[in-house]
């Protein structure tokens, strides 16, 4: 199960879909362990929930989180906030959405920026060794 954190509290609150997204507390990206158990991918949309792109990507979001389940950790930044924005310099966007997926030791492995469609995201993760239904 992925712990919720109160950015992505955020989120849920802004967003209609209500996707329930969630941000791990051991989170690959930030290097920093407090389980055994890290997920193999993570995935970490930087984008807005005003930006029509980014919010056609938060249903394909949810459906990656279900179908890969611990597999994968799912974080989203809401870059256009003001407490968000050091997210876009971090990791160096330059439109959005722009989605970084970050191995079990928080490496980067692939970055796309635009719309990214569910079924090129199975590939990847796929590619990756996950398993849907994992």
């Amino acid at each position: 199960m992925i712990h919720r954190t109160a950015s992505l509290a955020i989120l849920v609150l802004l967003c209609t879909a209500g996707t329930g997204l969630g941000q791990p507390t051991d989170s690959a990206e930030s290097g920093k362990s407090s389980h055994a158990v890290r997920p193999l991918v993570t995935f970490v949309e930087l984008g807005s929930v005003k930006c029509i792109p980014c919010r056609q990507m938060q249903p394909i979001m949810a459906a990656v989180e279900k179908k890969y389940g611990s597999q994968i950790a799912i974080v989203f930044h809401d870059v256009w906030k003001p407490d968000q924005r050091h997210f876009a310099e971090k990791y160096h966007i330059r439109v959005i959405p722009t989605q970084v997926f970050l191995d079990s030791e928080g490496k980067e492995f692939f970055r796309h920026e635009g719309f990214f469609p569910e079924g090129e995201i199975d590939r990847l993760l796929q590619k990756r060794g996950l398993k849907a239904g994992g």
